[in-house]
């Protein structure tokens, strides 16, 4: 009778055999777990609250017109690819392959905008809240899943020990510490409340729980399309964990497939059905190199190769999290081969894991259920269902890290020899991992703390060098002139040269480089790095924008400190070509043709001057000087009386 009973329990759970404590101490009570999951939560992220934003905030928030809009702006939210309120175009928008369509937190977003402003505290201690939620409902979700059955100490242990791990874990950081990480936790813990809340109709036939799982599991949707892959994740729970077979298990999926539905009808209807491909452009599409100065597409090798890297790679972050990147693009992982030993090691674990995960889901089940947990989760952002955009990132294994974190713990259980040398050894884990995410936090504080300290750890991402050279020289040229300044803009040069190695076709970095020179006066570098960016793109705003400024400074200085006038002509002109509505360049070309005694092209640009600035006494004077210069004495006393009307003095300054 009693080994009857042992094969009953191993069918729906698998045991660990430990000795029970009696009385149930308050340590193992389901109360105190969840109040310090939810604890440590709040504990290790408190320190985020007085940061600022950073990273993508910028395109979701602050940036963005629908969301500073406030409740206002929903409908745009609603209505639009979730990058259109940041870039407002179209086509930009729609840089990533298929879209996106995120709208959900957005919309929080756009609410916390319309009760507090621009206040990222706000954000961040909603992320907090929202975080140590999340882990009270996988707890709950555990005790529902693993408990319902068999209560014993050691596996609520197990569930408590999981989910500490996973609060706690520094790969989080990016998804709790950057407010618009929001989308991860929103989306999982849609997901996991839509599982749970399928887990207590299965045991209570209300229709609430129906209702609830369909709601939460549309929230899921809504906030990252990535969510879908729980219509796996939910056979795949009700199998191992219920009587329910085959069949049974994919007769609960029926509400996630309303939401599953209402979502893609929403979604097409507003992205429509072009998925797209991966565009010809290494930011957006890392599986690209260069052959015979063109871009070409990975081999198929190559291809495999370097996702098979990226996979590994993620199982590494989520054992020994150090260094850890907020950024993972070209060339942050270099182009792998089949026959590189990384990636035969991944390979080989991959392929491991997969057949003990089928060959122990009767007698094991737990092992079975979190290796296919973590793998199914994963494989939708392991580019190989589809292009998305960059080889990898920490927060891609914000679900699937719970797959991994439950094999973790529950074989630190099951073959360490005593309950408390595990403990003691989860513990340690636990506290090790605690002030690595702590230490991780302060990194993102802002976005110059956490581009300037990335670069250190992860200097070949073309993307992050740029992100560290616009911070140094945006920082820079707030300053005064000094050792300092110099000093973070020769290392803003530095990493922008990096990048356009990496990425010789990299507009944005050109504009940096230009940007950089050009706080050091070093004009002549400074305008050859804005021609370089406008000749990869001729309309890019940006560079328009401030090359005109460049040349008419450059020239000022030519004239001024160099007394190269034909050279200072030169660019002005260039300039003014540009913006020939920029009064201080008319100004300044009026002043050089003039030295250069050109008298009838300093009138004729002085009079561009007062026509865009008429007020001011001293374009008169200049202009009555260039006539007197002439030789019409007329019209130079007329321009002297008109500076003399707006300023009764200017005839005396030009007699001194």
């Amino acid at each position: 009778m009693s080994k009857k009973r042992k094969k009953q329990v191993s069918k729906y759970i698998p045991m660990v055999s430990k000795p029970q404590i009696a009385n149930n101490p308050f340590w193992l009570q389901a109360k105190w777990h969840m109040i310090m999951i939810f604890g440590l939560a709040f504990i290790l992220y408190a320190n985020t609250i007085t940061h600022d934003y950073t990273q993508d905030d910028a395109i979701v928030i602050y940036d963005n017109m629908f969301t500073q809009q406030g409740v206002s702006g929903i409908p745009g939210i609603l209505g639009n690819d979730t990058f259109y309120g940041f870039f407002k175009e179209a086509g930009k928008a729609n840089l990533v392959s298929g879209g996106r369509y995120r709208p959900f937190t957005l919309v929080m977003f756009a609410i916390e905008w319309q009760l507090f402003g621009r206040t990222p505290a706000v954000g961040h201690f909603i992320n907090i809240l929202l975080y140590g939620f999340l882990g009270i409902m996988l707890y709950k979700l555990f005790e529902i899943m693993f408990l319902r059955k068999k209560d014993t100490d050691d596996l609520r242990i197990l569930a408590f020990i999981t989910c500490l791990l996973f609060v706690a874990h520094p790969i989080h950081t990016e998804a709790v510490a950057n407010i618009k990480g929001r989308d991860e936790i929103m989306t999982f813990l849609g997901a996991i409340i839509a599982l749970w809340a399928a887990f207590k109709h299965k045991y209570s036939s209300n229709v609430k729980w129906i209702v609830l799982v369909i709601v939460s599991f549309f929230v899921a949707l809504m906030s990252k399309e990535n969510a879908i892959t729980f219509l796996a994740v939910v056979p795949l729970s009700f199998f191992l964990f219920t009587k329910d077979r085959i069949g049974g298990s994919l007769t609960r999926l029926w509400p996630f497939a309303v939401s599953t539905f209402v979502f893609l009808f929403i979604r097409f209807s507003i992205l429509g059905m072009d998925f797209g491909g991966a565009p010809n452009e290494l930011m957006n599409n890392p599986f690209l190199k260069i052959v015979n100065n063109q871009y070409v597409d990975f081999s198929t090798g190559e291809w495999f190769a370097t996702i098979m890297f990226t996979l590994g790679k993620y199982v590494q972050l989520l054992t020994f999290p150090h260094p850890l990147s907020h950024d993972y693009y070209p060339r942050a992982i270099e182009i792998m081969q089949l026959s590189d030993w990384q990636v035969i090691v991944s390979l080989l674990g991959y392929i491991g894991a997969t057949v003990i995960a089928f060959i122990s889901w009767r007698k094991d089940r737990i092992i079975s259920y979190s290796i296919f947990f973590y793998i199914i989760t994963l494989s939708i952002v392991s580019n190989i269902v589809f292009p998305i955009g960059t080889n990898m990132s920490e927060r891609f294994v914000f679900i699937p890290s719970l797959g991994f974190l439950l094999l973790l713990t529950y074989l630190f259980q099951k073959f360490l020899p005593s309950r408390k040398i595990f403990i003691t050894v989860m513990l340690f884990i636990i506290g090790a991992y605690s002030i690595k995410t702590v230490t991780r936090n302060m990194v993102w504080k802002d976005d110059f703390t956490l581009f300037t300290t990335d670069v250190k750890n992860n200097s070949n991402s073309a993307k992050l060098l740029n992100a560290a050279g616009g911070a140094l020289t945006t920082t820079a040229s707030e300053m005064p002139d000094g050792p300092k300044k110099t000093k973070y803009l020769n290392e803003a040069i530095t990493h922008l040269q990096k990048a356009v190695k990496i990425h010789p076709t990299y507009r944005n970095a050109y504009l940096l480089l230009g940007n950089a020179n050009y706080y050091l006066k070093n004009f002549e570098s400074s305008i050859a790095y804005f021609d370089q960016s406008l000749a990869l793109d001729s309309d890019f705003k940006d560079a328009l924008k401030n090359l005109p400024i460049v040349l008419r400074d450059g020239g000022r200085h030519m004239g001024q400190v160099e007394n190269n006038f034909p050279m200072a002509e030169k660019w002005l002109k260039r300039s003014f070509e540009l913006n020939p509505q920029d009064y201080e360049t008319c100004r300044l070309l009026g002043i050089t043709f003039g030295i250069q005694n050109k008298h009838e092209m300093a009138v004729n640009y002085f009079q561009k001057a007062i026509a865009l600035r008429p007020d001011i006494a001293a374009n008169y004077k200049s202009l009555g000087t260039a006539y007197m210069n002439m030789g019409d004495q007329e019209k130079a006393r007329e321009a002297l009386n008109k500076a003399v009307e707006l300023d009764p003095a200017a005839l005396g300054k030009i007699q001194k």
